[in-house]
């Protein structure tokens, strides 16, 4: 199966899921709409790297341009067929292909533990 097809059964795949932030994870918006995500750093090789080279105990993710746009989107009403529509309606061309790349922006955020995704749930 080539690369283009799988990316699109993938992305039909997700279009009926509804992404929201993890439970538990702490994160703000600030008045310009910039969201910075806090990923508390646990466990002992952290530990030692917070002792030794004073690493912080919690980290500050700072979103880009077009996660600050979706983050708010994931509130557990939009799935991310509506979430790509509104990007490709505030972004237009620079987004394409707008539903390849949402799909990998939201694994990406799966992958760190940031989101995870909801099944619509049969009436």
């Amino acid at each position: 199966m080539s690369n283009q097809k799988r990316k699109n059964i993938v992305s039909k795949h997700y279009l009926e899921y509804i992404p929201v932030p993890k439970n538990g994870l702490k994160f703000e918006i600030d008045e310009k709409g910039q969201v910075v995500l806090f990923q508390e750093n646990k466990g002992p090789m952290y530990k030692f790297t917070q002792i030794v080279f004073k690493k912080p105990r919690v980290s500050q993710i700072h979103l880009d341009t077009m996660g600050n746009f979706i983050w708010p989107l994931m509130d557990g009403h939009h799935n991310v067929q509506n979430i790509a529509d509104a990007v490709k309606a505030e972004f237009g061309a620079k987004a394409e292909p707008v539903l390849d790349r949402l799909v990998q922006y939201l694994q990406t955020l799966e992958s760190y533990h940031f989101i995870e995704m909801m099944k619509l749930k049969d009436p």
